[in-house]
């Protein structure tokens, strides 16, 4: 039985919420593997919207085990407010069927702030992140001197782990010219929460690797997408972690060949929230369109996403970068109507002709689409479950793209209702 990751194939909102729902119905084990609470992923279920954050998506699943792996990092506060809030819609939740690593990194109430102010004091330079703390927190990570959510079991050595964190905080605001951030108050925070957040916290690797041993079906849940990768995204307009499909092993503490197929989700045509380069992006009254009809205002934020034409350059250096197996095409029915389409196949810059985004981020801001025209359609394929629902032009759509982008397609997404999806094939089945 195939464990599959699941990861996006854009820059992040395209409908990854939908479809690890839909594949989480095979799955025994959900873990969500990198990323903080920028992150939103939207399920509509028998007409009910569930806006998850932290919580794996499986969580709205009886019988399902979600687990939050230890790339993640994990504002307790907010994960306690979101396991509340999901509760009143009718979920179970508990510490039964939620477990968060013992070495997740935690973010706290400084850096919320000092992302805050990094982002106001940079002004048009700004990144364009959420403001979350994401950022701060895997940076602290990284320097080795983060607070995890083990931490928080040994409250008697609490104190000069703070001490030792605030160091370096604390000079970073008083050169910011910001007031410092009292250690005696973070250190009562958090023996506040500890006894809320401890019940759910425990040793996930060792939970996969039996999971695993016992021929579980495990699906590994990405947040954001390829092109905010740290490493493979238009850096620096990029998220503080690794989202591609290798991350998935490490960040929830399983070897690579705990992997079997990799799903890669991508829009019919292309969005992104925040500041960075977009090829494709539309100024006019296609582009307003799509957003209006693709409802596009991102779930944590919602800010509007800005919308473009397809990019099959950006979404085949995703697979190869991801190692997809196949792609799930989400979205679909926001093109109905579009008397033409056009699909980017390549780029120039500077009269060259590139089959890839450069890393340089002069060479991106030069980036000139190169289009191929396509025939659209005028019939409805909302709501459409089989081949034989779609209009041939756009069936000829969908083919097209997978050539260009050399991956076949596994599923089709034609609305956010969960069951309005056609199965071309099963990542399970591998």
């Amino acid at each position: 039985m195939a464990n599959v990751v699941v990861v996006g194939a854009q820059w992040g909102d395209e409908g990854k919420g939908k479809i690890v729902d839909l594949l989480s119905e095979r799955a025994d084990v959900v873990v969500r593997f990198q990323g903080g609470h920028n992150a939103g992923h939207t399920l509509v279920i028998d007409g009910t919207t569930y806006k998850l954050s932290l919580l794996p998506s499986g969580i709205v699943r009886p019988n399902k085990l979600s687990l939050v792996g230890n790339g993640v990092v994990l504002d307790p506060w907010a994960f306690l407010a979101e396991v509340d809030r999901i509760r009143e819609q009718g979920v179970a939740i508990s510490p039964e069927n939620l477990h968060i690593s013992e070495q997740v990194t935690l973010i706290l109430p400084l850096h919320s702030n000092l992302d805050q102010a990094r982002e106001k004091a940079a002004g048009k330079g700004k990144i364009g992140t959420t403001g979350r703390g994401i950022g701060p927190a895997y940076e602290d990570k990284t320097g080795r001197r983060a607070i995890r959510a083990g931490d928080l079991a040994d409250l008697d050595v609490l104190d000069a782990k703070i001490e030792r964190l605030l160091v370096h905080h604390n000079a970073l605001l008083r050169g910011m010219g910001m007031e410092e951030v009292s250690g005696e108050k973070l250190v009562q925070d958090l023996k506040d929460i500890a006894p809320k957040l401890l019940p759910y916290v425990g040793t996930v690797w060792q939970e996969l690797d039996r999971a695993r041993a016992q021929g579980k079906r495990i699906l590994y849940e990405g947040a954001q997408g390829t092109m905010l990768d740290v490493d493979h995204g238009t850096y620096p307009y990029v998220t503080s972690s690794n989202v591609v499909a290798g991350m998935a092993a490490v960040g929830s503490g399983q070897g690579p060949g705990a992997i079997d197929y990799v799903l890669g989700i991508t829009k019919a045509y292309t969005t992104r929230v925040g500041e960075g380069p977009f090829p494709t992006e539309l100024f006019d009254d296609v582009g307003q369109g799509l957003g209006e009809r693709g409802r596009e205002f991102g779930t944590v934020t919602g800010r509007p996403r800005r919308c473009g034409w397809f990019d099959a350059v950006l979404v085949r250096q995703a697979i190869k970068v991801n190692g997809i197996t196949g792609i799930a095409l989400t979205k679909l029915d926001v093109l109905d109507g579009v008397e033409e389409l056009k699909v980017c196949t390549g780029y120039k810059i500077d009269g060259e002709l590139y089959d890839h985004l450069p890393a340089s981020t002069v060479r991106q801001a030069k980036v000139e689409p190169v289009y191929e025209t396509i025939p659209g359609w005028t019939e409805s394929t909302y709501g459409a479950r089989s081949w034989a629902d779609l209009p041939a032009t756009c069936i000829k759509y969908v083919r097209r793209i997978e050539e260009l982008i050399e991956a076949p397609v596994a599923l089709l997404s034609t609305s956010p209702e969960r069951d309005d999806t056609i199965l071309v094939h099963d990542p399970f089945a591998d």
